[in-house]
């Protein structure tokens, strides 16, 4: 009997585009001056909504200062993280989106964030525990987690060491890891934001010990 040809080789995924290459891109392309959220936005593409979230918190994971944006920037994220949650376009509220802010300290801050970038892309692996990464299931979990990465980089504890890092490390983790589909970064990300939970916790705490030692300390005074 003639034997049975063999079946072709599955072909294997083809390889993500490298998201340092589009924060590059966009870093060249910001005008000079000031630049709206909008226009980075618009400089993305709409299908670079994860790219989008890597760029905005990179801005916080160097010291580069730039007024008021963890909270522009958070709203932005999460507003990124609940159009994924009912898989929507994305929309901003017009302060947002027209919110402008400098350039040139963005392309800094770009240009700093760099090392992360690059340490991210040779720690990814695409594909890694697929399951986790590409699951329906999860799915839902992993832009919740999204969400509540922006609502911790929007806490007011601006002025506190780490306060702003470590959630913005969360979306780095989380957002590199469904852009690439790699399941451990994701993991990563969701033990960030428990991280920041606890960090957090802590601040509160030893804010509210200090605060009854002065009143406790006041009190004797006026004894």
């Amino acid at each position: 009997m003639p034997t049975q040809p063999a079946a072709p080789p599955v072909p294997a995924p083809p390889p993500q585009a490298a998201f340092g290459e589009t924060l590059q891109r966009v870093q060249r392309q910001l005008p000079p001056g000031s630049v709206t959220l909008a226009e980075i936005r618009d400089l993305i593409g709409a299908d670079g909504l994860l790219v989008l979230t890597i760029f905005l918190s990179l801005i916080f994971m160097v010291p580069v200062s730039i007024p008021g944006v963890s909270t522009v920037f958070g709203l932005a994220i999460l507003m990124i993280g609940v159009s994924r949650c009912f898989n929507r376009p994305l929309w901003l509220p017009q302060a947002i989106a027209r919110r402008r802010l400098p350039a040139d300290r963005l392309r800094t801050a770009i240009d700093k964030g760099s090392v992360w970038v690059k340490r991210l892309e040779r720690l990814c692996r695409p594909h890694r525990l697929d399951r986790v990464a590409a699951s329906r299931a999860a799915a839902g979990l992993h832009n919740a987690a999204l969400v509540f990465a922006a609502v911790l980089l929007m806490a007011p504890f601006g002025f506190v060491p780490f306060s702003n890092t470590l959630p913005a490390l969360a979306l780095l983790l989380l957002a590199v890891g469904l852009l690439q589909r790699d399941g451990w970064c994701i993991l990563l990300g969701h033990l960030a934001n428990v991280f920041t939970v606890l960090y957090f916790a802590i601040l509160i705490a030893g804010g509210g010990v200090a605060i009854l030692e002065i009143f406790r300390r006041l009190t004797e005074r006026g004894a």
